[in-house]
């Protein structure tokens, strides 16, 4: 094992002139040795200890991971964050009701005190990371299990993690990369004390809503702000009203210098998840099933929630930070088949698993090591097959599908503590479903989740094979003759969990009979139950997968040695470098880098509430009342394009310039390159960001908040 950590770290360390300077989400205390000497030559003028740096202030702790999935960094020197507007999106729809409906109208805080607590919203800093790969490889061999592999990393991490813990309140954890040949400690600072403090209406924070949702040219103010704030000490603390806002170690200045093309760009934050180590069979099961799993049900059950949606304002607000999570990456999995198959990506793959399969077999110790790798993954992908298309469709149907049904499995332990007739345990299982209840109900609408229910049960039913049904559909087959709707209309009418007043009556006085018999239980425990099953028939094809994956992986390192490898996404800060430029998505067709509003003016649609323009910035735009923030040559720019490596969970990430100055916000990737997560188009893969002008105009010309523009720090 350490002969292949060495092996690796030669090949990062030989930087080879022909990698692309766009392509690459790049670990920040491994840039001064690989990127650095390209990032200036594309005008960079910042160091590598200004990019990262453990014992003094520096880029990384302006950056903040924003919640549980997204990058939002500090633009004061007052714990005032910037992130995109459907970062926030879930956030500003908790606070928002029918009276104060801060989607369609927006908020903006003029004070410290008007600022709104977000309930459950937490902020993260990076304090630093420290390769511990060699540590790790130290007490691993080739002759270990897979299982006995995993419990060793589990045991020499929870070492680390204990020294590295000693003195401090940080969160630490060891991460693995490169499946699982690279690892690295990481220690995190969390705060959870985060306030709202503003956002622009739906209407410019979406403006285009998913019509536009990966596309280009855009014009989509999407961003909304928010404030961290500490305990008196400048500690993370717990919501008080004696905390303060926290002053971070490092902010960005705000640039009014504007876009040029071929501008450096740079971003850092925490991309989600990429698989661009992915094998050709790994890539058949992500198109033919995972993806498929995603588009058919979603797109059913996103149309019967759009059309209540439209049909009632209350309705709209309960499910329009859930239709737009599922519709992000419902729209993602068509535009990634349609990207892979266009590009040819499997066709790529192949040859490069036939170029290594030639490389193995020319030597005989390669072959030792690699001859059966390939063949397993294909033996495995195959032998998973059905039980991963089963699974993928459970959880698209019943478990996040049907909404009630998981709801109603969070009583099972309830059900334990009645079962075991012990009060206090049946005390605290009723007070954590009350407390439950609060956040399901607010946001749930029982009319809506009877027609999903319908819909995509009778979908598993007839497009999974009835071995992999969970128990209660025989219950419908029998009871409601298979009629999935009578099923569905019966939940409705009977279930304590459908229903908020039938719910309270029965925390009220809990029953183990009704808990039992209650359609919706049963559903949700049954499908739970039979996703478990079948995840397990899975697992020796997924150990598997796993092994020969790292495998693979660290093979590629020994057959291009003088190739620059950058591991996949993992939700680690990363950072990525390129340059503001236009594309040709098509024949004939050439877009530019930039929009402008006047673009907002042209797609407007008072008809099409994905559509609609404020009175507000129609005026600004009627009168041409755009400040300081207007381009020299006398237009409102709203957003550009760069050609960044992101993906998801970079979303909010600060687009820096050379100088290290924030001048946009990166908040989607283009329709043309939706295999991105999975191969990167040199060509046609682009950054779609916000023009922090645009940010800036709406805030103080739109919104009038002057105090925040105050608190920050701007550069012409």
């Amino acid at each position: 094992m350490k002969r292949i950590a060495i092996l690796f770290l030669t090949g990062i360390i030989s930087f080879s002139q022909m990698a692309k300077a766009d392509e690459g989400m790049w670990l920040l205390p491994l840039v001064s040795k690989l990127n650095m000497n390209k990032m200036q030559e594309m005008g960079m003028k910042l160091s590598a200890e200004d990019i990262y740096s453990v014992n003094n202030s520096s880029l990384k702790d302006a950056i903040v991971i924003f919640g549980r999935g997204c990058t939002g960094e500090m633009i004061s020197d007052q714990g005032l964050i910037l992130t995109n507007h459907h970062c926030g999106y879930g956030n500003i729809q908790e606070l928002s009701s029918v009276d104060h409906n801060y989607l369609k109208d927006g908020f903006w805080a003029k004070s410290f005190d008007e600022e709104l607590p977000a309930p459950g919203l937490s902020v993260t800093f990076l304090k630093y990371m420290t390769d511990v790969t060699e540590k790790v490889n130290a007490e691993l061999n080739d002759d270990m299990s897979e299982a006995d592999r995993a419990a060793k990393i589990k045991e020499v991490s929870a070492e680390l993690v204990k020294e590295a813990q000693e003195g401090n309140e940080y969160q630490i954890r060891v991460q693995d990369y490169f499946e699982g040949n690279q690892f690295f400690l990481i220690a995190y600072e969390k705060f959870n004390d985060v306030r709202f403090v503003g956002a622009p209406p739906s209407s410019i924070g979406k403006f285009g809503f998913d019509t536009d949702n990966w596309m280009w040219p855009r014009h989509t103010g999407d961003f909304s702000m928010f404030r961290v704030y500490c305990g008196p000490d400048g500690k993370p603390a717990e919501y008080s009203k004696d905390n303060k806002p926290y002053k971070p170690a490092h902010h960005l200045p705000v640039s009014l210098k504007g876009v040029q093309m071929d501008d450096f760009a740079m971003t850092v934050g925490f991309p989600g998840s990429t698989q661009r180590y992915l094998t050709s069979w790994g890539i058949e099961e992500r198109m033919q099933i995972v993806n498929e799993a995603r588009i058919k049900p979603r797109g059913v059950k996103q149309d019967i929630w759009l059309k209540d949606m439209r049909a009632d304002e209350k309705v709209n607000i309960q499910y329009a930070s859930k239709f737009a999570g599922s519709a992000n990456y419902w729209k993602n999995s068509i535009g990634m088949n349609r990207g892979l198959e266009k590009l040819n990506v499997l066709g790529q793959k192949r040859e490069l698993e036939t170029e290594f399969t030639n490389w193995v077999n020319a030597d005989a110790d390669r072959k030792a090591k690699y001859e059966n790798v390939l063949a397993e993954l294909e033996k495995s992908y195959a032998n998973r097959a059905s039980f991963v298309k089963a699974t993928s469709f459970l959880a698209e149907c019943q478990i996040r599908g049907a909404e009630v049904l998981y709801f109603a499995y969070r009583a099972t332990g309830l059900e334990k503590a009645l079962e075991e007739e012990n009060q206090e345990d049946i005390d605290k299982a009723v007070a954590g479903l009350k407390k439950a209840g609060e956040g399901f109900f607010k946001d749930y609408n029982p009319e809506t989740d009877r027609k999903v229910i319908g819909a995509l049960l009778k979908m598993y039913n007839d497009d999974i094979e009835a071995k992999y049904h969970p128990s209660f559909y025989a219950t419908i087959n029998k009871k409601f003759k298979g009629d999935f709707q009578k099923f569905a209309d019966y939940v409705y009418n009977k279930s304590v969990f459908m229903n908020e007043a039938r719910f309270k009556a029965f925390l009220e006085k809990p029953s183990l009979k009704v808990l039992q018999k209650d359609y919706a239980f049963i559903g949700g425990v049954s499908s739970i139950e039979k996703y478990r099953e079948i995840k397990g028939m899975e697992a020796e094809s997924a150990i598997a997968i796993d092994k020969n994956n790292r495998l693979f992986t660290a093979g590629l390192f020994e057959m291009q040695p003088d190739k620059v490898f950058y591991p996949d996404a993992n939700f680690t800060m990363r950072l990525s470098y390129g340059s503001v430029g236009d594309y040709e998505p098509k024949d004939g067709v050439k877009y530019k880098h930039f929009t402008t509003i006047e673009g907002i003016m042209e797609k407007e649609d008072p008809d099409n509430f994905e559509f609609e323009v404020p009175a507000k910035l129609k005026e600004l735009w009627k009168n041409k009342d755009y400040g300081q923030y207007a381009d020299a040559a006398g237009y409102m720019p709203v957003c550009f394009t760069s050609n960044n490596d992101i993906t998801g969970g970079n979303s909010g990430s600060p687009v820096i310039n050379a100088e290290g100055h924030l001048f946009g916000l990166a908040f989607d990737g283009n329709w043309e390159a939706m295999s991105g997560d999975i191969a990167f188009e040199t060509e046609l893969q682009k950054c779609i960001n916000v023009d922090i002008r645009y940010v800036l105009f709406i805030i103080d010309k739109y919104a009038g908040a002057t105090n925040l523009i105050d608190e920050m720090t701007l550069v012409k």
